[in-house]
């Protein structure tokens, strides 16, 4: 993959989240539901590809933003006068090992617990309008701006 990635053959990257309660993979392997808790992972993946010069770092976004949507065929992923201000705004050098309580989907099922990660997203907004931001440490609200 990481050579489909590198070469372009691959032109988008997503996590295919797909929100399951944590029950759904509490049944024996082949009968619960598919996938792992993706959505927190995502960016510090994506941007491990930029640390090991997989990618560099405008390809990288990128692929997690333009390259779905052209597949898609959505007029999003991208800043520019009369877009919508859909904007994922990351802290690129915080370093950070993902822990059940931090993921933000239903189920935390992921192999990448405890990983060292760097990279982490703060805020996000949708249309302009704030829908994200990331508490700091002890629970309170992390600082705007």
């Amino acid at each position: 993959m990481r050579e489909g990635i590198a070469r372009g053959t691959l032109s988008a990257v997503c996590s295919d989240h797909q929100p399951h309660e944590p029950d759904a993979k509490l049944a024996p392997f082949p009968a619960t539901e598919p996938g792992i808790s993706g959505l927190d992972t995502l960016l510090p993946l994506t941007l491990r590809l930029v640390q090991d010069r997989v990618l560099d770092l405008p390809e990288a976004i990128a692929r997690l933003t333009w390259g779905p949507a052209r597949i898609l065929g959505l007029p999003c992923g991208t800043l520019s006068p009369g877009a919508a201000a859909d904007v994922c705004v990351f802290d690129p050098d915080e370093h950070w090992q993902p822990a059940p309580a931090d993921l933000h989907s239903a189920g935390h099922n992921t192999p990448f617990l405890g990983w060292p990660l760097t990279g982490r997203v703060t805020h996000t907004l949708l249309a302009g309008n704030l829908v994200f931001q990331r508490q700091a440490a002890g629970g309170t609200p992390a600082p705007a701006g």
